[in-house]
């Protein structure tokens, strides 16, 4: 297992997360899984058994029931992992029970780490943008408790360039706690990161952990054009996260998945996680399983090494077209780029 730097911070994680959205798996999480206390020790010994360090969870999965099960299955082996959690959605019918107010912030962080059974969250996370509060309150919020010892970093997730950019800057403006990372969907599905929210992170020091690196399992083969999906499968159904815009181009993408990963002898999933760990910016990929073999193919991916042309293969077969002004950029401004325009126009430059 690779371990890399988060950010600018000093903490390194493992290229791999183990993700807990299927702890507990009541309600809307239902689909996703519903692992109790003994599946989830098992899963997260499997994971530390292959050098994972990092676990992810949020209060708003399962009703903080899966920051539950992860504080029971870890016990008296919690300082052996990192935790980090997210704050922001909806945990009552009040008022103040969302939202990145400091009410609400403080609160959160507090029940969570009742739910957790620890002293500490290692990386707390606002879960999506909240366009009502002031950054200023959000931020002295989250440094209020970085300040007391209740958390030791923070990230951001589901945030557009400009919120991140605006957070960095009243950050050092204030010289309060700034994100050491970001939480984001990045997938051969849907590559729309690579326009603003890589290269902000490259130009600017943030960790980049990817959520539904396998488009909630649109990915990992059992997808196959003209075929039935297996029974029980939540995607191309009622279940829209991801959403699919381009169904034809989802199945060219899941056909060279399946060559590549048939080439190595690993399963489809394998070869879509290791693109994307492979991919600049990247600090590790958050992978949640059903069951313990599937989180043991996933983590295989720590190991998998693809072919230039393997990776060339993949880029050219889920592009998306660039849009304005990366496309003139590209023609244009080419004897000038820094390193993070290069994250996304490298490949265009030989065109």
């Amino acid at each position: 297992m690779e371990y890399r730097q988060l950010g600018r911070s000093g903490l390194r994680v493992s290229s791999i997360t183990l993700g807990t959205m299927g702890f507990g798996g009541t309600g809307w999480a239902t689909p996703v899984g519903t692992i109790d206390v003994e599946g989830a020790r098992r899963q997260i010994n499997l994971a530390r058994d292959a050098g994972v360090n990092l676990i992810d969870t949020a209060d708003v999965y399962s009703d903080g029931l899966s920051e539950e099960i992860v504080g029971a299955a870890l016990g008296k082996d919690r300082d052996e992992m990192l935790l980090a959690t997210k704050v922001r959605m909806p945990m009552g019918s009040g008022p103040n029970d969302a939202g990145l107010s400091r009410h609400h912030i403080i609160r959160g962080a507090e029940a969570s780490l009742r739910r957790l059974a620890t002293d500490h969250i290692d990386l707390y996370q606002v879960h999506e943008w909240d366009g009502q509060t002031p950054l200023e309150e959000t931020l002295s919020a989250l440094d209020s408790l970085v300040q007391s010892g209740k958390v030791r970093y923070i990230g951001a997730s589901n945030y557009s360039a400009w919120h991140l950019m605006k957070a960095l800057g009243i950050s050092e403006r204030d010289r309060v706690q700034r994100f050491v990372s970001q939480q984001i969907y990045y997938s051969l599905q849907a590559r729309d990161a690579e326009h603003e929210l890589v290269p902000v992170s490259i130009d600017h020091g943030l960790g980049i952990l990817v959520w539904s690196p396998l488009a909630g399992g649109l990915l990992s083969g059992k997808y196959r054009r003209g075929v039935d999906a297996p029974a029980g499968s939540r995607h191309l159904t009622d279940w829209d996260e991801p959403p699919v815009h381009d169904e034809d181009k989802l199945y060219d993408t899941i056909e060279v998945l399946v060559q590549v990963g048939a080439a190595h002898g690993v399963s489809a999933a394998q070869v879509a996680l290791a693109y994307i760990i492979g991919k600049p910016g990247v600090t590790s990929v958050i992978v949640g399983a059903r069951t313990e073999s599937q989180l043991a193919d996933n983590l295989g991916a720590a190991h998998l090494s693809l072919t230039g042309d393997e990776v060339t293969q993949l880029d050219k077969v889920s592009a998306q077209p660039l849009p304005y002004p990366y496309w003139h950029q590209a023609r244009t401004a080419a004897d000038r780029l820094g390193a993070a325009d290069l994250s996304l126009l490298a490949r265009h430059l030989s065109r």
